[in-house]
């Protein structure tokens, strides 16, 4: 009795291990602990400057060095309904290797993302039930200037977007893996006005200004609406450099400047933002240049495989040089953007 004890028991595991395995396929999933399908989303940001035009390989994945904030959500791809959000933030999102568990069933969806410590905090997420309407929208204030005038002037923090369609999340055991790709929308715009001769120069003796229409990002990443932003400087400050004049009389020279930093939402194509600086003491116009045909003009051969408004995208810093000349009037022959002198066209100086 003892013996076909034994044995009775020995087949009755058996047998509940061959029901296991052909229940999974001949397959034993050790970290999930049952053969349901497990679905985990990572994300990349490649969409930057380091790494060489036309070859998408060559740029570097950036997230864990610069994105520490996400808010994930799963939207059925049939009717648009958010089914499921989350967001973390922090050392775990920084960390190697961050993924974020998708705990939906089967089925077909878009994944959609704002990520960046700015959608927390210079920008606020509509949060809807619908993905047309996750919608993100950069704080202002207003002013009276010929009418109410939407106005920032803060360094806005930095705000990324990602949207991946109508991926399938297979009824498959199994941990199946999705990612989602980047593009921040947040841009650094530092303009020193630099004179070649005269007095030194003071910050509150001009007042400097970039207008957009882009302070309102859509779930697809494009413009909503049509209020024009009036960006102001976060920073302005005077400058100095030193410069010595060819000739043996010449002893080197301090060239006064004025810097002005602004931080500015996702540059577009399709608009047309602007450059301008005022007198401060009676409002008469300085400088005014279209800032979009100036920035993606100096792209060159170096980034010729470059759709422009890729190249908007992937640049994020721009450093922009403006000069006075000897008679105290700007120089109507050009300028100068990341270090490439640009020649100006049809532009007001």
């Amino acid at each position: 009795m003892k013996l076909f004890y034994h044995i009775s028991t020995r087949l009755a595991a058996l047998a509940v291990a061959a029901v296991a395995l052909t229940s999974c396929d001949g397959m034993i999933y050790d970290d999930e602990g049952d053969c349901a399908p497990h679905y985990k989303v990572r994300f990349e940001y490649r969409m930057h400057m380091e790494g060489t035009p036309g070859k998408p390989e060559s740029y570097p994945d950036a997230f864990p060095h610069n994105v520490g904030s996400v808010t994930l959500y799963a939207v059925d791809a049939a009717t648009g309904r958010v089914v499921w959000s989350k967001h973390e933030s922090g050392e775990k999102v920084m960390a190697p290797g961050y993924e974020i568990d998708l705990p939906v069933d089967p089925g077909r969806y878009h994944l959609m993302a704002w990520c960046g410590e700015g959608h927390k905090t210079s920008f606020t997420v509509n949060e809807a039930g619908h993905i047309d309407d996750l919608h993100c929208r950069m704080n202002r204030e207003y002013i009276s200037r010929a009418g109410e005038v939407a106005i920032s002037r803060d360094d806005l923090r930095d705000l990324y977007h990602g949207r991946e369609e109508n991926l399938e999340m297979p009824d498959e055991q199994g941990t199946h893996y999705y990612t989602v790709q980047l593009t921040k929308d947040t841009n650094v715009i530092q303009i020193l006005l630099q004179q070649l001769s005269g007095p030194p120069m003071k910050p509150a003796d001009y007042d400097m200004e970039i207008t957009d229409v882009n302070g309102h990002l859509e779930s697809d990443n494009s413009i909503r609406g049509d209020e024009e932003i009036l960006y102001l400087p976060w920073s302005q400050k005077s400058s100095s450099s030193n410069i010595v004049y060819p000739g043996p009389e010449h002893s080197p020279t301090e060239l006064g400047a004025v810097m002005a930093e602004f931080t500015v939402s996702r540059l577009m194509l399709q608009n047309d933002p602007r450059f301008t600086v005022y007198k401060h003491e009676d409002g008469e116009m300085l400088i005014s240049i279209p800032l979009k045909e100036y920035l993606i003009q100096f792209m060159g051969d170096h980034y010729n495989r470059l759709d422009p408004q890729e190249y908007l995208d992937r640049q994020d810093e721009y450093k922009i040089m403006i000069f006075r000349d000897e008679g105290m009037r700007w120089t109507d022959s050009y300028i100068y953007i990341n270090s490439f002198k640009v020649v100006l066209q049809n532009v007001d100086l």
